[in-house]
């Protein structure tokens, strides 16, 4: 494959993200791709454009097992898992840069692409269509992530006034740079996504490549943020239209048994949940795709969170025993499709838009469709709701267990705890002391990386949270 070397912000992104000064420093080599082959090639880069890592995500909402010694290390770990409100976390913020400059990262691929494929070389208008619709919804995911991570949550009284995250258009290192608002970064998702959808094809060339199901699942995805239950729920529609598959667990649970009910087996199963799992619609890696890894540990508290009979849990993550620790660890390796798009997500998006609407026995059929595919034979009942606020909170639980380590129940958390009905305080005891995290907390916003806030390039950053 060409070695393609070219003079945009992507080069320094991926050598220097964890350089304070990474903008001061220009890379190397002058050659901009040219032809559809050198485009395409670089949407392919799973390093730079399909791995978006969200790990205090997924520590606050302690959806995940940290062990002491690594919450001593790491000062940010330990203030957003143990809820320290009290503490400043700007100032350890250059321990957690990778989801910002990661995200940036895949953006600049695709602004590259967006930018200079109108005249790209040795292409079809076809090919070089579809390779540009392709970057716009990969564009616009990864905003999703961004703003999700770094601003509050979607709230049309609020959304025109407060802002989000810095709107880059331009793979040119020396592009201005302008920190838009809420609003403003929603609308420019949809319009990216809505301007790809005539010219994208009804599969990708590959997972890496989102087809027509997976825009309206990402539209799906960000129409439910915004509580816009309608465009959510017909997005849903559409995207199952393409892919309504389920993967069936409790089949995996039973041809692997004797090892998963083994107590003292933790040989690593390779998992399910990869490049070809049915339920894909478009594939992100969470962690490094240079390697297999086994999945993320759970706390005991946590893992008490998934229903009796849960295949695809008991599958993934067995208790175990490190003294001084217990807790579940997980009992597969591979690469998972945390950050990307699946069909079970649309599923969830599809039955809460029924149950906003008052149709509550399709939103549990829904429920009861996916949990058919989950929850063993000898455990499974249907499940019911009384009212649209008992079927949500179903949902919701469901759905927590089944995307975990994704952006989405960290976001859910955020667009949930709007509403009274829905709103959690979480709770947990640290050395006999009941501490507790609030829905309303700054905690749920992350602070910018200093790396980013000291050298903004030609733009500016200003935090949306205090502390």
């Amino acid at each position: 494959m060409k070695k393609i070397i070219y003079l945009l912000a992507i080069i320094p992104v991926l050598f220097f993200a964890s350089c304070n000064k990474y903008l001061d420093i220009l890379p190397k080599g002058k050659k901009i791709p040219q032809t559809y082959a050198d485009f395409e090639a670089l949407l392919r880069d799973e390093a730079t454009v399909h791995q978006v890592p969200i790990p205090q995500a997924i520590i606050l909402p302690n959806d995940r097992f940290v062990s002491p010694a690594n919450l001593n290390y790491y000062k940010l770990w330990d203030i957003n898992y143990n809820w320290k409100e009290q503490e400043d976390r700007k100032i350890y913020n250059n321990s957690d840069e990778s989801t910002y400059y990661y995200a940036y990262s895949s953006i600049s691929v695709c602004n590259l692409i967006l930018e200079h494929g109108p005249t790209m070389t040795e292409a079809t208008a076809q090919q070089r269509d579809e390779l540009m619709a392709t970057a716009s919804v990969l564009r616009a995911i990864s905003y999703y992530t961004l703003a999700n991570y770094y601003a509050a949550d979607y709230d049309s009284k609020t959304a025109g006034q407060l802002l989000s995250v810095p709107l880059i258009e331009s793979a040119d290192i020396g592009a201005p740079s302008k920190q838009v608002t809420i609003a403003e970064i929603y609308d420019y998702m949809i319009n990216d996504i809505k301007s790809a959808l005539p010219k994208l094809p009804n599969q990708g060339q590959t997972i890496l490549h989102p087809g027509k199901g997976a825009a309206y699942a990402l539209l799906s995805r960000i129409y439910l943020q915004m509580d816009n239950y309608q465009d959510a729920l017909e997005n849903s529609e559409k995207a199952l239209e393409y892919n309504d598959k389920l993967y069936d667990w409790t089949a995996y649970y039973n041809a692997n048994k004797s090892q998963i009910e083994e107590p003292a087996n933790y040989a690593l199963k390779k998992t399910p949940m990869d490049f070809a799992y049915v339920e894909n619609y478009y594939f992100r890696h969470g962690q490094s795709p240079n390697y297999t890894a086994s999945e993320l540990s759970l706390q005991v508290e946590r893992a008490a969170g998934f229903e009796k009979g849960d295949s695809k849990f008991a599958s993934r993550w067995k208790l175990r025993t490190v003294v001084p620790n217990t807790y579940y660890t997980s009992t597969m390796t591979g690469f998972y499709n945390t950050q990307g798009l699946t069909t079970v997500e649309v599923y969830l998006i599809a039955a809460e838009c029924q149950a906003r609407q008052g149709n509550i026995q399709k939103a549990m059929d829904f429920v009861n469709k996916v949990r058919k595919t989950r929850i063993l034979a000898a455990n499974y009942t249907d499940l019911t709701a009384q009212n649209a606020t008992d079927a949500i909170k179903k949902i919701q639980q469901l759905k927590q267990n089944e995307l975990i380590h994704s952006i989405i129940p960290f976001a859910d958390y955020k667009r949930l705890n709007k509403e009274s009905a829905f709103a959690t305080t979480l709770r947990k005891t640290i050395d006999g002391k009941v501490v507790q995290l609030s829905p309303t907390s700054h905690l749920w916003i992350m602070p910018f990386p200093l790396g980013a806030t000291e050298n903004p390039g030609n733009g500016s950053i200003k935090q949306n949270v205090e502390k």
